[in-house]
């Protein structure tokens, strides 16, 4: 579980919370909500298919519960593989055990004895493809992001229009005109400590997820073209900052 969006969220909640005192309910309006979260939702699903929504959620997952591999693993474990490969022969790593699905794939097109190059190719693709995947889901938050404080601006309007209709009726100028302004704080709510932050947690974790992606292509062919053990480490380690190479 990553404790950094929990801790995230959490806070977040209790920061809006707190300035609200002990007057919550004066912070809550129904028409409000159902302009922001109705028109985001509806604007959703204008935007995306119902296929995208699904890959939206799977992404979703990894803001909150994805094992996070560090890359001084990957690389310890491809050094180890290396070893075995230099002592046992390529096809020895067929039965080498590890958790991380790309690394394995990798593994059993090396121990099939597919040519290098071609290797690198497959390889590449599906990195490629699962780019393509998370980035469908990266812009549907984003998307949502930019989206919430418009709806917000739209149930503002909405209450002034009823405020401004309603000037004989000092009575409903106050419920109008706090619909309005509770709009805006939702939509702004909704975007800046939601779906923003949650659409730039995914995107890095897609960009850190690529690079090690890459490191493992780097590292089999390296093994399946023979390079010593000790150079290989050494090409992978660029993948870490300076000041971890050495540990």
């Amino acid at each position: 579980m990553d404790i950094a969006t929990i801790i995230g969220l959490v806070v977040g909640a209790s920061v809006v919370l707190g300035l609200m005192g002990h007057n919550i309910t004066l912070f809550y309006s129904t028409h409000a909500l159902i302009v922001v979260f109705g028109g985001l939702l509806g604007s959703t699903f204008v935007k995306f298919g119902m296929s995208d929504l699904k890959v939206s959620g799977k992404i979703l997952k990894k803001a909150f519960f994805s094992p996070h591999e560090e890359i001084k693993e990957i690389i310890g474990q491809l050094v180890d593989i290396s070893n075995i490969a230099r002592k046992s022969g390529l096809v020895a790593l067929e039965k080498v055990q590890t958790s991380n699905d790309f690394l394995k794939g990798a593994l059993r097109l090396c121990s099939d004895g597919v040519d290098p190059k071609l290797m690198k190719e497959i390889l590449s693709k599906e990195i490629e493809y699962m780019a393509e995947r998370h980035h469908v889901g990266i812009v549907m938050w984003e998307s949502m992001g930019e989206a919430a404080p418009a709806f917000g601006m739209v149930g503002t309007l909405v209450g002034m229009v009823e405020m401004l209709s309603n000037m004989s009726d000092p009575s409903k100028i106050g419920p109008s005109m706090a619909t309005a302004l509770l709009a805006t704080m939702y939509g702004a709510i909704v975007a800046n400590a939601i779906t923003i932050p949650l659409a730039i947690k995914l995107h890095h974790y897609s960009k850190e997820e690529q690079m090690k992606c890459q490191l493992i292509v780097d590292g089999i062919i390296g093994i399946q073209t023979g390079m010593n053990t000790r150079m290989l480490e050494q090409i992978l380690k660029a993948g870490l900052p300076r000041n971890q190479r050495d540990n």
